[in-house]
């Protein structure tokens, strides 16, 4: 079985910046792509950022040029660098991962869900 156990969130004024991390733990093979979604209230989860094993980025285009997503492969974990963050970025971010186990398969794990909060 596979954790991801996430850290970083809070409250923050707008213009303001927040690190949030994932860290996995259990029985990892190997990752190969990491993510980070968010929800708000009232609205379906969304993609926020991914990164492949082989470093290819995925951005949504509601935090292209202020979020920076990142990975340690040998930390198995992955990291979400928010800069310039407004309220529209309010919302309870999530990470998943997606594991390669025993002959090539592939789960998709999920954290718990950490709250971040931008105020006007």
């Amino acid at each position: 079985q596979v954790q991801l156990v996430e850290s970083g969130g809070g409250l923050v004024q707008a213009g303001g910046s927040l690190r949030l991390s994932c860290a996995a733990s259990g029985n990892i093979g190997s990752i190969n792509a990491m993510g980070w979604y968010r929800q708000a209230p009232g609205k379906e989860r969304e993609l926020v950022a991914s990164i492949t094993s082989g470093g290819r980025e995925t951005m949504s285009a509601s935090v292209l040029g202020r979020f920076t997503i990142s990975r340690d492969n040998a930390k198995n974990t992955a990291n979400l660098q928010m800069d310039s963050l407004k309220p529209e970025d309010t919302a309870v971010y999530y990470c998943t991962f997606r594991v390669i186990g025993r002959y090539n398969s592939q789960s998709d794990y999920w954290g718990q869900g950490t709250q971040v909060t931008v105020s006007s």
